[in-house]
């Protein structure tokens, strides 16, 4: 049966959030903005005192939302922890609407929110449908932030949600078999991600998406797109990562071993179908 869209809840009770979405009504673009407005007004007649005092009335509309904002990210993580995964999507909802609030709707952290709701319909919900509607809003406004900042700090943030957003768009399109597609964003994927790495000098040890779990989604798009060579190549890139960071003995690989013996049978290699069988069993015994 097929979702229902989802829907940005409200909290009637919550007088706080109401106050956020009363703000957010009145806050059609970015906070600097509104206070570069507010400087503006000064030409009109009002004194330099009635101006300042404007500001910093602005500042403290915007304090409850970026406190909130900040409660919510630290929230998201011990829910997830918890395995309660419906609330920590429902954070990241709240997340939406704040980081909508406080920078505009066209700011990359609002994208980034956007694309981390958009992952967290696929990895906590498995609704790849929704996944991909908040993964295509995000899109356009990190491409178009992407080649205009200039702190290395911003760009980093910016690719790591690129990376994130095609993974959720490459996976989304897997799980409704439409491998060409899948293999499309995944591609995407792994372009930024390896930009991360140059920019970075290799470390992505704390992107949300990592690089065994691209890697395992691009195999098995290949494979669903019967480029069994391919596929074979990406799984046993997997199988050395995992390798080279969990030793030769982690259960991570059982799962690798077999989805390579399923790939070897369909290329007609049944010695090596054996063989990885074989490598699965031994992680069980040891």
């Amino acid at each position: 049966m097929q979702a229902s869209p989802i829907r940005i809840p409200t909290v009637s009770n919550d007088t706080d959030w109401g106050f956020c979405f009363h703000l957010s009504q009145q806050a059609k673009v970015p906070a600097y903005q509104r206070r570069d407005e507010l400087c503006s007004s000064s030409g009109s007649g009002e004194s330099e005192e009635d101006t300042t005092a404007k500001e910093e009335k602005a500042m403290d509309c915007m304090s409850l939302p970026k406190e909130k904002l900040a409660r919510c990210q630290k929230k998201i993580a011990q829910l997830i922890k918890k395995k309660m995964n419906t609330q920590a999507n429902k954070e990241l909802i709240r997340c939406v609407i704040l980081s909508r609030i406080i920078f505009g709707e066209e700011h990359w952290k609002c994208a980034q929110a956007l694309a981390s709701l958009a992952y967290g319909y696929l990895t906590l919900r498995g609704l790849p449908a929704q996944a991909k509607k908040h993964a295509e809003s995000a899109k356009n406004t990190l491409l178009t932030w992407k080649g205009s900042v200039t702190s290395n700090k911003e760009k980093k943030n910016i690719l790591e949600a690129l990376v994130m957003l095609y993974y959720t768009l490459g996976v989304s399109w897997l799980l409704q078999n439409r491998g060409r597609e899948a293999y499309f964003n995944l591609q995407k994927a792994e372009r930024n991600m390896k930009e991360l790495k140059e920019l970075f000098k290799g470390c992505v040890c704390k992107s949300q998406v990592s690089e065994k779990d691209l890697t395992v989604a691009l195999g098995r798009a290949s494979l669903a797109i019967h480029r069994l060579n391919l596929a074979l190549a990406y799984f046993e890139k997997a199988v050395g990562d995992v390798i080279a960071t969990k030793g030769d003995r982690t259960l991570d690989l059982v799962s690798l071993y077999e989805e390579i013996a399923q790939i070897e049978q369909l290329r007609r290699n049944h010695d090596g179908a054996i063989q990885y069988l074989q490598q699965m069993l031994l992680r069980y015994i040891l």
